[in-house]
């Protein structure tokens, strides 16, 4: 029928044709939604509901998934001609033979039931193997394709996901592989590789680290990458590739990999291309089948979202370590004070959270400190506590109160502007008069909104906790008065201010902890202040962080050492 005289046909007439043909016709989009299904598709496909059309193929015929008739449809959707295929549909229990092609991104199959064998499946016992052996097939490769998601979920690592890929490719379907993952910023991309053979593994990194890029060798790989389709080359000539090998130690390395054949699969996820899984194969070892090729696609396809996801989670992190470094600014080193600061975030989260330090000199001379913690892990949580800080250092930089004085200052502004979430905060002042800087004194005079109060650790390795009756926590909407408090300071001694990360760790209650964090700390008078925090991290928080944790030091070193 020509295309002019089906255009004059009506549509009703061509839809009841269509459901009238013994073959079955199916179309799929993009997403594997079922655009249409005609009868004798349901029929062979052996579906439950007699309405296909417009559920999720995974859904509507689950036991497809994982099926030699996957494979076949994932295959058929990565290349631009016809792809036929003939075997036992196990899910109906028929022998089936397709036709599928991609046009328009819809992919249009067509299968009929073969008709020289039992509609029951196979009879006599060669076709029964046969069949056997399919099914077989089918379960293991589910296996293996279960194999390579769980194997692949266990990092967000992109650079580990790459090396494990391709790891698992080479157990099953390749003498050696290659990922190549493509950079985002035109700079060098990422690459990871294996071989099967333990043996061949150091030629194989002698030649990925010695080849020469850029040579022509490498035009299958930009094909699938433009392309977003498979492609396969049969025979691999050593003159193809002698441009890429440079010396001597590279070219004896390429020829005892002895490689023959290899296959290119395009790694997409989510709209994109940005890389490509390459598997090679030796001499003695045939090119790969058309199942060998939809097996790798479905690998690839499952690979390249673990590699996004992985991808995604890195920009996440790149954001929060910019954030990080934004809003916790280096602190400064007044003349005679050394201050050191550590920032670890809870491993479950973003790298930035609520918590916070800051330090910064007065105008009046005086050198303020701050610590913080915004209730909450997530962005919001940082986005408030940049606020916090913010107001916080204007306002104390501005009028160099006490720091009760300036607390309750930030207490009206944030209940002014409707700050929204509650906040616990210690901020300390240290003083020197000029009485004190001839004796070498200073006075730290603080105040603490609900915060854990101060430690003071001398230099004979005792310690002091600076405790004080709890006060209201800031953004409590009900501003309340701030005490003072005072202690005078020796050279020698360090102070020590941390959030609840550290004193709470491994789910203590505060006494327990801070009796720890005072322990800990008698331990390491006269150390260094930079090792005095990584020690004291170390010991009490030596896993993971259950909490976001912020830890200020300050030492007073004598007017004469510094």
């Amino acid at each position: 029928m020509s295309q002019p005289t089906a255009d004059r046909l009506p549509q009703a007439w061509l839809a009841a044709a269509m459901e009238r043909l013994p073959d079955g016709v199916a179309v799929f989009d993009g997403d594997w939604t079922i655009r249409y299904a005609n009868r004798a598709a349901t029929r062979l496909l052996g579906a439950h509901s007699a309405e296909l059309a417009g559920r999720n193929l995974w859904i509507a015929l689950p036991e497809v998934a994982g099926s030699v008739f996957h494979s076949f449809l994932l295959h058929a959707r990565t290349l631009g001609t016809p792809v036929t295929w003939r075997g036992f549909y196990a899910p109906a229990g028929r022998w089936l033979s397709a036709t599928a092609e991609l046009a328009d991104d819809l992919l249009q199959v067509c299968f009929r039931e073969v008709a020289d064998l039992p509609a029951e499946g196979p009879a006599d016992p060669a076709d029964e193997q046969v069949a056997a052996a399919g099914e077989d097939a089918d379960h293991d490769r589910l296996r293996f394709l279960a194999e390579v998601s769980e194997a692949l979920i266990t990092t967000l690592d992109r650079g580990e996901s790459a090396g494990q890929l391709a790891e698992l490719v080479v157990r099953r379907l390749a003498d050696w592989a290659v990922v190549v993952l493509l950079s985002e910023d035109d700079g060098p991309g990422e690459e990871a590789w294996a071989h099967r053979d333990p043996a061949r593994r150091a030629d194989l990194a002698t030649y990925m680290t010695g080849r020469l890029r850029g040579t022509g060798d490498d035009a299958a790989m930009v094909d699938a990458l433009l392309t977003g389709e498979p492609v396969q080359i049969t025979t691999i000539p050593e003159e193809r590739v002698a441009p890429s090998l440079p010396t001597e130690e590279v070219r004896a390395a390429w020829r005892r990999l002895d490689t023959a054949s290899c296959t290119i699969v395009p790694l997409r996820a989510r709209g994109e291309t940005f890389g490509a899984l390459a598997l090679m194969n030796a001499v003695g070892r045939p090119p790969h089948t058309e199942m060998e090729i939809a097996t790798t696609v479905e690998v690839a396809r499952r690979g390249a979202l673990a590699l996004d996801n992985a991808r995604l989670y890195g920009q996440q992190q790149q954001v929060a370590e910019t954030l990080q470094r934004s809003l916790l600014t280096p602190p400064p080193q007044p003349d005679h004070l050394e201050i050191a600061v550590r920032y670890r975030p809870a491993s479950a989260h973003a790298l930035v959270g609520g918590d916070f330090y800051d330090a910064f000199p007065q105008p009046d001379g005086a050198t303020l400190l701050v610590v913080g913690d915004v209730a909450g892990h997530s962005v919001e949580a940082a986005a408030a506590m940049s606020q916090l800080r913010s107001a916080v250092r204007t306002l104390a930089y501005d009028r160099p109160d006490s720091p009760a004085q300036t607390l309750t200052r930030v207490d009206g502004v944030l209940t002014g502007l409707g700050f929204g979430t509650l906040a616990t905060v210690l901020l300390a002042r240290i003083e020197q008069p000029g009485e004190q800087a001839r004796a070498g004194l200073r006075t730290l005079r603080w105040s603490s909104a609900g915060h854990l109060p101060p430690l003071l650790l001398h230099p004979d390795g005792t310690a002091d906790l600076l405790d004080s009756p709890p006060e209201r926590l800031l953004g409590a909407d009900e501003p309340t008065l701030r005490t003072d408090h005072e202690a005078t300071l020796q050279p020698g001694d360090t102070l020590i201010l941390v959030t609840d990360g550290v004193v709470e760790h491994g789910r203590v209650d505060i006494d327990t902890g801070l009796a720890r964090l005072t322990g800990a700390l008698t331990e390491l008078a006269g150390v260094p202040i930079d090792q005095l925090c990584d020690r004291l991290l170390d010991r009490i928080v030596p896993g993971r962080a259950d909490d976001d944790i912020a830890l200020l030091a300050v030492r007073c070193h004598p007017e004469h050492d510094r």
